[in-house]
């Protein structure tokens, strides 16, 4: 049996594989790129779903993995002192621009938002959260009650009351076509109406990502979730940043990507990235909200002297190669190029630094057009490089290289990109 037939006998059928009958397994990587089983090597613009956040085989981080693993000790369980986590807590703590925050570790996003809805839903003594249209939080039984997506939601059930706001989306939805200054007031009549409908009036929080990651990179004009903010704060609802795809500079202009909204959050949660491949998520937050579980809890796995070593030496690798700054730069290559092409089946790219959605249509509409994405996802791989998919309708390629992507090779991905669309494209019309 080849190892795809052994996945599929083992596997849930639930369990999305990239390439159907044509599956790859990464046996290496090194810097950017990764080797299959065959030996083909590919430049790897996504990541591990931008997880892989500085890239492969990086010694800073193989090195604090392994002398935290020399010392016999992976794993204490947080009933004892953790240094490794204590350290890593105080910098996430002092970065993250929240005052006297206090961070508690996960072992992924969606356990990360988990935690934060617990604490929001206890402060605050409801259940009702707002949540965005075509997010995605998580495929845990709270985040995914908050998840706007159809194709991640499996089931109706829930331990939330959860009311929808309108997402950002250009290309079609109430906000299709507006201006920022007309869908910063459409999305704040949007709030105000919920509120005032089909709320119960003691709403615990808003959670919302700054680019909606699975959704597609889809996101609102700079001072959207500040405009949400004082609305928010009319009322005592509680605001969090889902930063799990958005964090750590990925984003160029700003660390986080709340800054890029005149607000801070009352919760950010975070995960993906900081690991780079290594299990680690968490919540961090103001004294009072995090404080705020009136039982005894605790994180079996979550910052484990393992993770947070590996941790400890992303987030130092970030700050000391200001890799937000080489995010900027280099996303700009990447955008600027992209945005420079024209084919009618390109029907929008977004996006912010490495974090890069191309949205495909049918010629002439803003009608998805999924068989098209998947040709030129296919496409990109024969050519050697890996992309994602994501958005609602399965019709955006999604970009998230690692932050210390070079510019060489940036115009490497984009040319192979360039043509992959061209060429479908081309086919497309040969085949009317």
């Amino acid at each position: 049996m080849s190892l795809l037939d052994r996945h599929r006998a083992v596997m849930p059928g639930w369990m999305p594989v990239y390439y159907g009958d044509d599956a790859l397994e990464i046996v290496s990587g090194s810097g950017r790129r990764v080797t299959d089983a065959t030996g083909r090597s590919y430049l790897d613009f996504f990541g591990g779903v931008l997880t892989t956040m500085i890239g492969y085989d990086i010694a800073e981080i193989s090195d604090a993995v392994r002398r935290q693993i020399d010392t016999g000790v992976a794993h204490t369980s947080t009933l004892y002192l953790i240094r490794q986590q204590v350290e890593l807590a105080e910098k996430i703590a002092r970065l993250s621009g929240i005052p006297d925050a206090r961070v508690f570790f996960t072992n992924s996003g969606s356990e990360a938002n988990e935690a934060a809805l617990l604490f929001a839903c206890n402060v605050r003594r409801s259940n009702q959260i707002l949540a965005i249209k075509n997010s995605y939080h998580g495929r845990t039984f709270a985040a995914m009650a908050v998840t706007g997506h159809r194709s991640w939601s499996s089931s109706s059930l829930t331990p939330l009351a959860v009311n929808w706001l309108a997402s950002a989306d250009r290309l079609r939805g109430r906000m299709a076509g507006l201006s920022d200054g007309d869908l910063l007031d459409a999305a704040v009549d949007d709030l105000r109406e919920v509120l005032a409908t089909v709320t119960a009036g003691d709403v615990a929080a808003l959670i919302a990502e700054p680019v909606q990651g699975v959704g597609g990179f889809v996101h609102g004009p700079d001072g959207l979730l500040g405009a949400y903010r004082k609305v928010l704060a009319e009322h005592g609802i509680l605001l969090i940043a889902d930063e799990v795809q958005t964090g750590w500079g990925r984003t160029g202009e700003h660390f986080w990507g709340y800054q890029a909204h005149g607000v801070t959050p009352d919760l950010i949660t975070f995960a993906k990235g900081i690991g780079n491949g290594f299990a680690l998520g968490g919540v961090v937050g103001r004294a009072e909200v995090m404080n705020a579980v009136p039982a005894i809890s605790f994180s079996t796995f979550g910052g484990n002297p393992v993770s947070a070593a590996a941790g400890n030496a992303v987030l130092d690798y970030v700050l000391d190669h200001d890799l937000q700054g080489n995010a900027r730069r280099v996303g700009t290559i990447l955008l600027d190029g992209l945005r420079a092409l024209s084919y009618p089946i390109l029907g929008e790219v977004r996006g912010r630094g490495l974090m890069i959605g191309l949205e495909f249509v049918r010629p002439g509409t803003v009608e998805p057009d999924a068989a098209t994405t998947v040709r030129v996802f296919d496409l990109c791989r024969e050519r050697g490089l890996l992309v994602g998919k994501g958005g609602l309708y399965g019709n955006v390629l999604r970009l998230g290289p690692a932050l210390t992507l070079t510019e060489a090779e940036a115009r490497e991905g984009l040319a192979i990109l360039a043509d992959a669309i061209a060429t479908a494209a081309e086919e497309g019309f040969v085949g009317k």
